[in-house]
């Protein structure tokens, strides 16, 4: 059909024209014609692994094609019945509409689902009083509480002892590393339920009715709770106070440390969300060392105990 023009033969290639409005117009107006959509002019949206845009009141996710290097197969299964499943659930997540294949020099999945109109949390929060981040921590906290339950298994990811998702820890010191691994070994993290997996500020989007909509759920994955919540408390939240009064009311320091700890460890960017949130990898020499700084993290923001206030 020769709907798309690009040479796309590794990553790089892609990478170069996933963005490109030009490249994709083509593509996306068959797309839309063949799930009798109406014809939008396209918007780029926030990058990512995958070409993203905005098609009049939709969003439409195309995927990197096998010839980019990367197999998108896991990812695209697992963004479809995350999606199928928390639309059922009835989270505050967008509706997904149509998703199919296109043969033409490529075989392109795509994906379409609602547009939500919205800040992300990154920007929102910028402007949020103490009053309104505890608020949106409830809110969230119930949205995750609804999510995080047992569901039946979706993938093969094994968060915990797939040695390819270490690959953020490999820059950190040797001593550190086998410490880790032999934890991972011998602690109990809890029983395995659906997260989300990437709850970001680009992946949770405020309207201006103040809803909460969570969007992208291509890291979604059984794992324990911890795995959430880490990252929602070092890298959503900053270990800001009331935010975390928002949503962790109920947690002593202690808990969130440890929460936090053991989150971080098992969690497929936990070595980059240590180095952007606590430390350089270097300063980490043992396992001790993330604890103790996750102890001055929290104590320097919390002077008291959470669940005593």
């Amino acid at each position: 059909m020769n709907l798309f023009n690009a040479q796309i033969t590794n990553w790089q290639n892609w990478s170069d024209v996933y963005q490109s409005i030009d490249a994709f117009s083509s593509l996306v107006e068959h797309i839309l014609k063949k799930e009798n959509l109406p014809i939008a002019k396209l918007q780029n949206l926030t990058p990512g692994t995958n070409a993203v845009f905005k098609v009049g009141s939709y969003v439409i996710k195309i995927y990197a094609p096998f010839e980019s290097g990367i197999d998108q197969t896991v990812d695209l299964q697992t963004e479809l019945f995350a999606m199928k499943r928390v639309n059922e659930l009835g989270i505050s997540a967008p509706k997904m509409i149509a998703f199919g294949y296109v043969e033409d020099k490529y075989r392109f999945a795509y994906m379409i689902i609602e547009y939500i109109s919205g800040l992300d949390f990154t920007e929102a929060v910028k402007t949020m009083t103490n009053e309104e981040k505890i608020n949106f921590g409830q809110k969230l906290r119930m949205v995750t509480d609804n999510m995080n339950v047992n569901c039946d298994p979706f993938n093969s990811i094994d968060v915990i002892n797939d040695k390819e998702r270490c690959r953020r820890w490999d820059k950190y010191p040797e001593k550190f590393k086998s410490e880790r691994l032999v934890y991972l070994k011998s602690y109990d993290f809890g029983e395995k339920v659906f997260v989300h997996g990437d709850l970001c500020g680009d992946n949770i989007l405020l309207t201006p009715k103040k809803e909460l909509y969570i969007i992208d759920f291509a890291d979604a994955v059984l794992a324990p709770i911890i795995y959430e919540h880490a990252l929602i408390a070092v890298e959503l939240f900053e270990f800001d106070l009331a935010l975390l009064y928002g949503y962790f009311r109920n947690y002593s320091i202690h808990e969130l440390i440890e929460m936090s700890f053991n989150g971080l460890l098992i969690h497929a960017f936990g070595g980059s969300i240590v180095e952007q949130r606590i430390g350089r990898p270097s300063e980490f020499q043992s396992l001790d060392d993330l604890r103790e700084a996750l102890k001055h993290k929290y104590k320097s923001k919390i002077c008291f105990d959470i669940n005593k206030t």
